[in-house]
Formats: structure tokens, C-alpha cells, sequence
């Protein structure tokens, strides 16, 4: 027999291939197999591989987008932890712009969050619709207040100081630039030659209209030259800057999000926050399967049904088909797997990662619900893995602490620049408002608690420069894993996975030591440039 008669014909290959699929022969597990608690035991993200399969895309062709509730959908699944040293203003607005959201921390006074929310909703604009307005008379003292307080200082100038009435001229940092008198009146120092947009204009004749006229602000006004909005420069090049930015469908403003509690104080809470032009908000409880957040859901969903509500935190189907029942358009997963949280080890309560993503989600995608993987997340490993067991977002602290959008100064140890990143479970949180309970106390029911238990630590960890930096690398990265496993977006590596087609496998300890670095006398981990 020749060497060439030894073996069947290549072409045989392929029909081995088409064979292996009709007949559930794939090699690996499926994601059912892989997570039968039963023979595998409760799994986290470390403990299994997804195996790679066919490309014909290129990575940038990877779409990202994902619903994080019912009825948003980002183009980036990254959001950021209500976390007190993760998420504030500038964490929230940088989120938003790539695309992504953040969830502000309620372990704060309610105006004090509730002036955050307003602070990202005013970043960017379509059109302006509620515009800040003077007087004439006027002076610019008020400009210069305004300024203080929101941050710009292009303000329209009206008969009565409102939005409806005449529009006689318009301020900004230019008119008053080098007036050091700062009692002078508007009158005397507002620009009265404007470019102006009529009534009924669409954004993009407006945008371009804006362009052509070089002005920072464009007012548009009606028939009897009263002002209806103004449209802002500084968005349009927001626009060009960040493509991804996640925005409300009509106002065009950056999306919000915010925790609050499920305590009967929360529901005033929330009233400013919805004022302020929240757009979701979550519930914030280590155990989520109450009859606190139920009632609090079905009290959202009734008074204010423009609301998003993303309830939590859950590990099981059982928790997860409560809070579906009572209306909760989004489900958060996770009990204590993050990295500053100790309620598995100090309360024995709690679910792997791994395991509880994708059992919730599998329920939970019944009823057309997205649920967040919440913890344990870090690196993009983890995010690929949690968005392949059916999660549609990833909620980050520890991956996003030490950025420079993060809340906290910046400190040397041993030669390291480091933040402080801490646990809404530590006692370090829990404290931060004295003895009358706060956003902390109240996510682990201990407002009257005479003892604190602690569920998390405090510590720091090291800077990661900007998540404007650090963001798009968690992005790219994405996108190359979804071109490694042979999908090319979210959706479709999660209908593989529901399918059998997106296949798995279980990691031994030696497979993982062998997975990461190794055999090195020493190395530089640089993740990216």
C-alpha cells in the first residue's frame, strides 16, 4: 500500500466537520454541560477555557453593543460599580462617553447626588432644551456663579431671564474676559450680533449651521424671536471626539445611572435624582431577594415608569424570578466574588461567579431580561467569559479603581502611586456617615445594627492612568477575543453558547499555571500602549 492510500481523502475532513456538528460531537463542553452544578460543582471564571473557532472578520468588525436593561442599550457592556472610591461625576461622565455607563454611589447625602446626576446630564447636550438665561440687567458676578457651579458660561440673555421669552443677546467667556469690574450689567458687555437657527430646524442643519458660523453657541428661537433652545459647539466636538457616547434617544444627553437603597427614605432619594434627569437606577442590596425590593420596584414601575430599574444583587434563578415577577427591567449577579468583598467567607452565603451568571441569565433571558455580572472581574478574560455564559454588561470597581477619573487623591507607598479602593461592606464605608446609617449600611441591612459587621476591606491599588486610556483597551481587547472565539459581536457568542456551537473547558490547576507567565527569571507586563 502507498503512503498516499494510508489515509481518506482531505476533502473528508471537512465532512468529519459538518458530521461532528449534525451529531453533537464538538469537541469541549457545551455551556450546559459545563455548568451542571451536580458533576461540576460551582464554577468561577478562571476555572474554564472557551475554546477558539473559525475567523473570516476582521476584529475592528466586532460589534460590541448590548442591552443593559429592557429598554437601553449601550455600544460598549462596561459599566462602572456604584462604589464610593469607583464612581462619582467624572467617573460617570467618562463612561458615558465611551460608551459605557456609570452608576453613581449613594453613600452620600440625596442633593449630593443628585447634583452629580445633574453635573453628567448637563455635560452634553443635543438641543438645550431648559438652557440657563439672565437678564440685562444682570451682572457679571452671575455669570461668573453659574460658571462656578456648572461649568460653562455661555448664557443667553432674554427680556424676563427665561426660556420663552425674547432672546436680546447672549454672554459667554469672551465678553467678559477682561471685565474687571464684576458689577457691571449684561447689557453692557453682551454680544447682540448672533447667528440664530428658526424653530423646526433638525439637529444636523443645526450642527451645521453651527459649524459654518464658527460661533460657540447657536440659540434658536421662534417666529417672534423668542428663544425655544441652544445648541453648544463644545457637543458637537464632543460628538466627533467620542463616537460610542452613550445618550438619551430625544435629549441627546450622556446616560445616568444611580443606587439607591429599598429603605422608605430611598423613595425621596430617588424623586431629586429623577428631577436631576436620572435615566436608571439600581438597587443596591447585597441580597436583593427581599420584600424591600420588591415593593420598591413595584413603587418605581407605578410612579415613575420612564425609570429604568435594575434590581439585585442575585445568584440564583429562585432570587431572579421574584424581582422579574415585580417588574425589574435589568438583574445584577453576584455575592461576594469581588475583590475587596468577604461575605462569602464571613457569612458562608453566597455563589461562584461563573455558576451564578449563567444560571440567572438562563432564566432570566426567558422573560427578556439583561443581567449584569457584577464582581470578579479582572481582566478581559473575565469580561469575554461573563458575556459568554449570557451576561449583556459587566459592572467593574476593582478594574476601574486607581484611574484618574476614580474618586480620591493619589498617594506614594514604596515607590508605588496608589488610590484608595475599599468595599461598601468595609467598616471604612459604613462609617463614613457616623451612627445615623448610610448607602452602606443600608446594602447590608445593618442601619441599626448596634455592632458592624464588616463584609468587605478597604486597600488601595495601583494608578491606571485614565479609563479614556484604559477603556479603549478593554474595547480592542474585546473585540479580539470575540474574533478568537469566532463571533462577530455579543449577541451572536451568546446565541453560539445557547446553541452548543460556542464550546468550553474545564481548566485544571496545573492548566491555569500554565495559561499565565511562567519559566521566567523576571518580566515586564505591559497590557497596553
Amino acid at each position: 500500500m502507498t503512503v498516499q492510500n494510508q489515509y481518506p481523502d482531505i476533502a473528508q475532513a471537512l465532512k468529519d466537520l459538518e458530521a461532528a456538528g449534525a451529531k453533537n460531537r464538538r469537541d469541549g463542553l457545551s455551556a450546559e454541560e459545563l455548568m451542571d452544578s451536580v458533576t461540576q460543582g460551582g464554577l468561577t471564571y478562571n476555572d474554564f477555557l472557551i475554546l477558539p473557532g473559525f475567523i473570516n472578520f476582521q476584529a475592528h468588525a466586532v460589534q460590541l453593543e448590548s442591552k443593559i436593561t429592557k429598554r437601553i442599550t449601550l455600544k460598549t457592556p462596561f459599566i462602572s460599580s456604584p462604589m464610593d472610591t469607583v464612581t462619582e461625576t467624572d467617573m460617570a461622565i467618562a463612561m458615558a462617553l465611551l460608551g459605557g455607563i456609570g452608576i453613581l454611589h449613594h453613600n452620600c447625602t440625596p442633593e449630593q447626588q443628585a447634583d452629580m446626576v445633574r453635573k453628567v446630564k448637563k455635560f452634553e447636550n443635543g438641543f438645550i432644551t431648559d438652557p440657563v438665561c439672565l437678564t440685562e440687567n444682570h451682572t457679571v458676578a452671575d455669570v461668573l456663579s453659574i460658571k462656578d457651579k456648572f461649568g460653562f458660561c455661555g448664557i443667553p440673555i432674554t427680556e424676563n431671564g427665561k426660556l420663552g421669552s425674547k432672546l436680546v443677546g447672549i454672554v459667554t467667556a469672551r465678553d467678559i474676559q477682561f471685565v474687571n469690574d464684576h458689577t457691571t450689567l449684561l447689557k453692557d458687555c453682551m454680544t447682540t450680533d448672533m447667528v440664530l437657527a428658526q424653530e423646526g430646524v433638525t439637529l444636523e442643519e443645526a450642527n451645521s449651521i453651527l459649524c459654518q458660523s464658527k460661533k460657540g453657541k447657536l440659540p434658536v428661537v421662534n417666529s417672534n424671536g423668542e428663544l425655544c433652545s441652544l445648541l453648544a459647539r463644545s457637543d458637537l466636538l464632543k460628538n466627533q471626539n467620542f463616537p460610542l457616547a452613550s445618550k438619551a434617544f430625544k435629549s441627546k444627553q450622556l446616560l445616568c445611572g444611580a443606587a439607591i437603597g429599598t429603605r422608605p427614605d430611598d423613595r425621596e432619594r430617588l424623586s431629586l435624582l429623577v428631577a436631576a434627569g436620572l435615566d436608571v437606577v439600581v438597587l443596591d442590596s447585597s441580597q436583593g431577594n427581599s420584600s424591600f425590593q420588591i415593593e420598591m420596584i413595584q413603587w418605581i414601575k407605578e410612579t415613575y415608569p420612564e425609570i429604568d430599574v435594575i434590581a439585585g444583587n442575585v445568584v440564583v434563578w429562585e432570587q431572579a424570578a421574584r424581582l422579574i415577577a415585580a417588574g425589574a427591567d435589568g438583574l445584577r449577579v453576584g455575592m461576594g466574588s469581588g475583590s475587596i468583598c468577604i461575605t462569602q467567607e464571613v457569612m458562608a452565603c453566597g455563589r461562584p461567579q461563573g455558576t451564578a451568571v449563567y444560571k440567572v441569565a438562563q432564566f432570566a433571558a426567558k422573560y427578556g431580561v439583561p443581567v449584569i455580572a457584577d464582581g470578579g472581574i479582572g481582566n478581559i478574560g473575565h469580561i469575554t467569559k461573563a458575556l459568554a455564559l449570557g451576561a449583556s454588561g459587566v459592572m467593574m470597581g476593582g478594574l476601574l479603581a486607581g484611574t484618574t477619573e476614580s474618586p480620591g487623591e493619589y498617594f506614594y507607598l514604596d515607590g508605588q502611586r496608589l488610590k484608595k479602593y475599599r468595599g461598601m461592606g468595609s467598616l471604612d464605608a459604613m462609617e463614613k456617615a457616623g451612627d445615623g446609617g448610610n448607602g452602606s449600611t443600608k446594602r447590608y441591612y445593618s442601619e441599626s445594627d448596634s455592632v458592624k459587621v464588616a463584609q468587605g476591606v478597604s486597600g488601595s491599588v495601583v494608578d491606571k492612568g485614565s479609563i479614556k486610556k484604559f477603556v479603549p483597551y478593554l474595547y480592542t481587547g474585546l473585540q479580539h477575543s470575540l474574533q478568537d472565539i469566532g463571533v462577530d459581536s455579543i449577541e451572536a457568542m451568546k446565541d453560539g453558547m445557547r446553541e452548543g456551537s460556542v464550546r468550553f473547558e474545564r481548566r485544571t490547576a496545573a492548566a491555569q499555571a500554565e495559561g499565565g507567565v511562567h519559566s521566567l527569571h523576571s518580566y515586564t507586563k505591559r497590557l497596553f500602549s
